[in-house]
């Protein structure tokens, strides 16, 4: 989207109500995009970023790599943008065309068969659990090596754990910490990465929002 004043008026509240923060500057961008979609500044303590994840994600971005997603909600919100900048191919987990699974549900089948397909790719998480699930099996196992991954999805069992696994690989990553998350979140997360990038590599930033 393109940034209106109150837009503007908005962003200068968020920056009052947080005061000092630990973010650099650009994991900060993203954080606030979080909080202004969400209007729930509990995301400032809950999001993490490891070591390079925007780094590597912007630089993905650049390169066009394949973006997938698990659910057409993610989908939706990161069209414009991506398509504004790098134009990246954007795939979701629910549209792959996979034989039925009954031990698994339809976005982590979709999700795992997308993965083996670009195990490179940059992958983002909003909704569903058993899609990062997946996500981490393939990682540990070594199938798959992501330029970036994304988990935002909202839990009550196992998340935490799935989120710690994640964190002791080397692949960079972009969490939300706890119960909460949703989708929204994960769009402004990676609606931010493509400002981010989309400045980094020298080019303007009209048209991402």
């Amino acid at each position: 989207m393109e940034w209106h004043i109150t837009d503007a008026q908005s962003l200068r509240i968020i920056d009052q109500e947080i005061g000092d923060h630990p973010f650099s500057p650009s994991e900060y961008e993203v954080v606030r995009r979080v909080i202004y979609a969400t209007a729930d500044f509990d995301y400032a303590s809950l999001i993490h970023f490891s070591h390079q994840a925007l780094q590597a994600g912007a630089a993905a971005l650049a390169a066009r790599s394949t973006v997938i997603v698990d659910v057409p909600m993610v989908q939706v919100g990161i069209m414009p943008n991506i398509q504004a900048s790098f134009a990246n191919p954007v795939y979701c987990s629910m549209e792959a065309i996979t034989r039925p699974q009954r031990d698994k549900t339809q976005a982590a089948w979709g999700i795992e068969t997308l993965a083996r397909r670009y195990p490179e790719g940059i992958f983002v998480v909003g909704q569903a659990q058993t899609a990062l699930s997946a996500i981490v099996g393939l990682l540990e196992a070594g199938d798959i090596k992501p330029a970036l991954v994304v988990g935002t999805p909202a839990g009550f069992v196992g998340l935490e754990d799935m989120s710690d696994r994640l964190s002791q690989t080397q692949i960079p990553h972009i969490l939300i910490r706890g119960r909460k998350g949703s989708s929204v979140v994960a769009a402004a997360i990676v609606n931010g990465l493509a400002a981010l990038a989309w400045q980094a590599y020298g080019h303007t930033s009209n048209g991402v929002g």
